[in-house]
């Protein structure tokens, strides 16, 4: 499941899903669902996407992937990532209080995707009441 999220509004703009335990790059890639001129702020699944989004920011695992920059400064970099994430994160946790992305889906999976959606609204709804 892919999630958009407006960051100045805090308002969930499209989901997307796929069957089974789908990788976030291969998500990313059969949607494309970013225009390239804004900023991406991803989870480190979303690692290789800067080659098709080159406005992608992701935190760095190992000191390999940041060749360019010190330990500390890795960490600073990977933080303030984290920092920007964290309303991104909020907002995605207020739909698993539903329970809905949380736990095993037992019911009909064509309704999945008009139930999450629903789900989505109500959180938006919410915001702005």
């Amino acid at each position: 499941m892919q999630v958009v999220v407006n960051k100045k509004t805090e308002e969930i703009i499209c989901t997307e899903f796929f069957n089974g335990k789908a990788h976030d790059g291969t998500i990313y890639k059969a949607t494309l669902a970013v225009l390239k001129r804004i900023l991406v702020l991803a989870d480190s699944g979303y690692r290789g996407i800067q080659h098709k989004h080159a406005n992608t920011q992701y935190p760095f695992r190992h000191a390999e992937d940041a060749k360019h920059l010190t330990d500390e400064e890795r960490k600073i970099y990977n933080k303030n990532i984290a920092r920007q994430r964290m309303k991104i994160e909020h907002i995605i946790g207020r739909t698993k209080r539903f329970g809905i992305a949380r736990e095993r889906y037992r019911n009909r999976r064509k309704k999945f995707r008009l139930r999450y959606n629903l789900i989505c609204g109500i959180v938006n709804f919410e915001k702005h009441a």
